[in-house]
């Protein structure tokens, strides 16, 4: 038996995408997921996601972390999700889909993709930095030259300090660029290591940046690329909470099942 797969990425952030709807990806295989997000023995990606039928929904997106474990909401994951659901046809230009943290609804406009985020509610000040929850937690430091950052190390430190090991966070470090653009870097638990863009991530920076008095939508710049963040504010709550970007398909490919299984 061979895995179809297909790779995809939304500014730098990349996922191999695999069409579930006959169930035949065995997804209790924790080992099997992460050998083939390995960079150097496998496919190599950030993640891995299932797109399958669901009887209320277009379609559901099971996503796993590049360590095989389920995980949570993926922001640049679900885009790439809806633009793999329209080249399959599940869908046409709108989506109404399940994730790990709920209903999404989506639309495709030529090249980007623009995703409904859920509200958020709470937004947790630690000193002068922030934590919130955008479908995956997020740890959020607005710093002074990023780009200069060591993000493995900072943000691995936060990542597993007393507060956040058991759970675990992403952590990002923010930059203001303009009076509605922010430059953001992220480390992803899970993957362990920085990543060239987060969707959940820039939601979070961007939501954060509004608290500090930016307007609706910001711009955020990525090492991967450009996304945009739109919302409402209402105090200290955000609504109507929109992530916008793109979603490319690279390649695809095949991967024997039981070659995968015996190179672990």
């Amino acid at each position: 038996m061979a895995i179809t797969f297909y790779k995809y990425q939304g500014t730098g952030n990349d996922f191999v995408m695999v069409d579930n709807r006959k169930r035949a990806f065995p997804t209790d295989d924790e080992a099997l997921v992460k050998q083939i997000c390995d960079r150097r023995t496998g496919v190599g990606a950030d993640g891995l996601i299932l797109l399958q039928d669901h009887p209320e929904y277009d379609f559901e997106m099971v996503y796993y972390n590049a360590d095989g474990r389920l995980g949570s909401m993926c922001g640049n994951g679900a885009r790439c999700t809806v633009r793999f659901a329209r080249q399959l046809g599940v869908i046409e230009d709108v989506a109404c889909f399940l994730a790990a943290d709920g209903e999404h609804q989506a639309s495709v406009e030529r090249d980007l993709i623009q995703l409904k985020m859920n509200d958020v509610n709470k937004i947790e000040q630690i000193g002068a930095d922030f934590y919130l929850n955008t479908g995956s937690p997020h740890y959020v430091c607005f710093a002074d030259n990023v780009k200069d950052l060591d993000v493995y190390a900072e943000g691995r430190a936060i990542r597993y300090s007393d507060r956040f090991k058991a759970e675990g966070t992403n952590v990002n470090f923010v930059e203001l660029i303009s009076e509605n653009e922010i430059f953001v870097r992220t480390y992803e638990r899970g993957v362990e290591d920085e990543t060239l863009s987060c969707g959940t991530g820039v939601t979070a920076c961007a939501l954060v940046a509004g608290l500090r008095g930016l307007r609706s939508p910001v711009a955020v710049r990525t090492l991967g690329g450009d996304l945009e963040v739109a919302f409402k504010r209402d105090g200290d709550s955000f609504k109507h909470i929109n992530l916008v970007g793109p979603a490319k398909q690279v390649f695809t490919g095949s991967v024997p099942l039981h070659q995968a299984q015996q190179q672990l």
